[in-house]
C-alpha cells in the first residue's frame, strides 16, 4: 500500500531529489517518488508520522495525506 503526501512547496528537481533522499533513508521505506508537477510525494512502506517528519525536516510542509 502507498501513501500520498501533498507538498505544495515542491518547485523544482532539487526539491524532489531532497525529499526523495530524506524519505528513502527511513527504515521500512520501499520506494518514494516526488513529483514537481503534481506536488505529490508517493511512498510505499514506512510510517506516516516518520515520513511527514522527514519531509518537514527537509524544509517542506505536508498539507494532506491520503492512502493510494
Amino acid at each position: 500500500m502507498s501513501t500520498v503526501y501533498t507538498v505544495p512547496s515542491i518547485s523544482c528537481g532539487h526539491c524532489t531529489a531532497t525529499i526523495e533522499e530524506r524519505v528513502a533513508a527511513l527504515d521500512d521505506v520501499v520506494s518514494v517518488t516526488a513529483d514537481v508537477d503534481t506536488k505529490l510525494v508517493t511512498v510505499s512502506g514506512g510510517t506516516a508520522d516518520d515520513i511527514s517528519a522527514a519531509i518537514e525536516a527537509a524544509g517542506y510542509e505536508v498539507t494532506a495525506t491520503a492512502s493510494a
